[in-house]
Formats: structure tokens, C-alpha cells, sequence
């Protein structure tokens, strides 16, 4: 099976993505800096490129905009999605 991911072209290291989430949503995320994982990628990022060729799309949202609304989101539907 194969992954098929669209991005921003842009990659975040975690650090960057709790420090985001913290600032734009006003919550506190207790974390841990331990060592690389067997098997954890050192860099992850999707290329956006084709899309822009192909479908003329790219993103729109920014990483402040991701935190925010999955935060909202959860907020809301604190037991996820139900069906």
C-alpha cells in the first residue's frame, strides 16, 4: 500500500508543531526531548508541485491555521467521529 500525501512543501520538526499549537490555542502540551526512535525518519515533508501542475491547487493554510483548527475540531468532538 502506498501513502499518497499533499502538502505544503514546507516541513515542521515536532518541536515546531507543539510550539505552534501552543501559541495559537492557549494549551500547554507537556513533552519529553528523548532520542530518535529505531526506524523514525530524521525529515518528512510532502511536494506539493504536481498538484500545482496538474490540478493548478496548492495549500492555503498556514501551520498556525492547522493547529488552530484541529484544536477547534477536537474540541468539539472530543470522542471523535461518530457513526
Amino acid at each position: 500500500m502506498r501513502d499518497h500525501l499533499l502538502g505544503t512543501g514546507t516541513g515542521y520538526s515536532v518541536l515546531d508543531i507543539v510550539n505552534a499549537f501552543e501559541r495559537v490555542n492557549g494549551v500547554k502540551i507537556p513533552y519529553v526531548i528523548g532520542p530518535r526512535r529505531p526506524g523514525d525518519t530524521a525529515a518528512s515533508w510532502a511536494d506539493p508541485s504536481k498538484a500545482k501542475t496538474l490540478l493548478n491547487w496548492q495549500a492555503e493554510k498556514t501551520l498556525d491555521d492547522m493547529c488552530r483548527d484541529s484544536w477547534r475540531w477536537q474540541s468539539a468532538n472530543p470522542n471523535g467521529y461518530r457513526g
